[in-house]
């Protein structure tokens, strides 16, 4: 439960080694959450993550394996984290593949994997965790969606559908949940500098895991259904989601 200021007291962090992840339990960390909950699939990677977070604050920290492409374990795992004590504030959904476009189009294979994490394993897990916040009252789902979704390119599109897959079934889930006491934020960020994207060209009005971090945090303390990060995306995507196909497919964004 949120404490007397309303913040965030406890927080689950599905891929939590991501750099998205980390940065986030940082900030919240750092404005009075307390325990802290990394599931993923690299143990060590995670240990080295809750470090980060001990060292950041936290007076708990718990490391969970969680495979998001193994959707047969999700319902098992949501009730073993929930069945702890304490309720759970934020969840936060935070992995996904940025897979490989060219391999995709020749290998099905790997639109599969992209599209078997990004929106099966996403789907798959979010159910269940939004029954258990629904259960407690209270909490907050974070997906971590992208502007990819909001329009398909060519240049990405496995890629850019999976995160559209995830973006409306997260805003039905967030309709489903009203009422409750519990909500779902859908976050939509640019192109982000980190060990995803790391070698690629940045797009134009790229941003930082720190920067999503801080709207995040600021979405949390709101009453926002959806933030966009930066904030200006919101209306560029406005204008380009309109933009006819002969000419949107020859932009270069």
């Amino acid at each position: 439960m949120n404490d007397a200021f309303g913040s965030v007291q406890s927080v689950l962090v599905l891929g939590g080694t991501s750099d998205i992840a980390r940065a986030t339990v940082r900030k919240l960390v750092g404005e009075r959450c307390r325990t802290v909950i990394l599931a993923g699939r690299d143990v060590t990677a995670l240990e080295t993550a809750a470090e980060e977070a001990r060292q950041a604050g936290a007076t708990t920290v718990d490391v969970v394996e969680f495979d998001a492409a193994r959707t047969d374990t999700h319902e098992t795992f949501v009730a073993d984290v929930f069945a702890r004590p304490d309720d759970i504030d934020v969840v936060l959904l935070a992995f996904g593949l940025l897979g490989d476009q060219e391999l995709a189009e020749q290998d099905a294979r790997e639109a599969i994997r992209v599209g078997q994490v990004n929106y099966v394993g996403a789907m798959s897990v979010s159910l269940p965790v939004a029954s258990r916040l629904r259960d407690q009252g209270h909490g907050t789902l974070v997906v971590l969606s992208s502007v990819a979704g909001e329009r398909a390119r060519r240049a990405n599109f496995v890629y850019g559908s999976s995160k559209a897959g995830l973006d409306a079934f997260a805003q039905g889930l967030a309709d489903s949940l009203v009422g409750s006491g519990a909500r779902v934020l859908v976050v939509r960020p640019g192109f982000v500098a980190t060990k995803m994207t790391e070698g690629m060209d940045p797009a134009p009005l790229s941003t930082t895991p720190e920067a999503v971090a801080d709207a995040i945090v600021r979405g949390l303390g709101s009453h926002a259904t959806t933030i966009w990060v930066p904030g200006l995306l919101r209306y560029v995507m406005s204008v380009l989601r309109h933009v006819p196909r002969a000419i949107f497919r020859r932009l270069p964004v």
